[in-house]
């Protein structure tokens, strides 16, 4: 049976009690806490930077999966693994040397990802694969949350897939945006490991619940 990781998008969550956000994902069935950290230049939005990453890792329990939707990220990579990230992801887009900042990741102990905008082919990676922990495919574009699903998402999960298989990598997908209870299975079958969700879960009248939700409708 195949294990699908959850990975809620702190995003969402509730700034006046993110103590208390941060608490039921680690009580809950998720995985991975999913950091998104946006700079307003990448894309036209200013997320949240290093100190409230340091509050998060003062109390995340689960790995820590950090989302990086800014220019030049070279610059910040010792600090992202001095605060705790477990797995760093970059832009295809904004890296003009990605092997090397590939090779920067994992120097500094953490698991490398790549994300990929929506208009990215996933046949750019292939190349790379057996380099990449992580493959972030966009299902939105990036900047904001709570925007629908793009439907062609499946065949790039698939055919990221396909790649993986070929290569014989152990890279693993994950798809970021839009995810809910209505094609989260249907990701997971098209080879998806990991799933992030921001607003469907922290927008639930139980997120508990809607977290078990997902694991349960993923084990395929």
């Amino acid at each position: 049976m195949k294990n699908t990781l959850i990975a809620p998008s702190v995003l969402a969550a509730d700034f006046g009690n993110l103590q208390r956000d941060l608490e039921m994902i680690n009580n809950s069935e998720a995985d991975w806490f999913h950091i998104d950290i946006m700079d307003g230049v990448f894309v036209p939005n200013i997320s949240y930077g290093m100190p409230v990453l340091e509050t998060i890792q003062k109390h995340a329990k689960k790995t820590i999966d950090v989302h990086l939707m800014i220019i030049d990220p070279d610059r910040y990579i010792k600090t992202f693994a001095s605060l705790g990230a477990n797995v760093l992801s970059v832009h295809y887009e904004a890296c003009n040397h990605l092997h090397r900042t590939l090779q920067a990741i994992k120097a500094e102990g953490m698991k490398a990802g790549v994300a990929i905008n929506p208009h990215t082919s996933v046949t750019l990676l292939e190349d790379l694969i057996n380099d990449i922990d992580v493959v972030c495919i966009m299902s939105v574009n990036p900047g904001f949350g709570g925007q629908s699903f793009i439907e062609s998402t499946y065949k790039k999960v698939k055919q990221l897939k396909e790649i993986i298989i070929r290569n014989n990598a152990s890279t693993l997908i994950e798809v970021d945006g839009g995810v809910t209870n209505k094609n989260a299975k249907q990701l997971a079958e098209a080879g998806a490991d990991v799933l992030v969700a921001g607003s469907y879960v922290f927008k639930a009248e139980d997120q508990m619940a809607t977290i078990a939700d997902l694991k349960k409708i993923t084990s395929i």
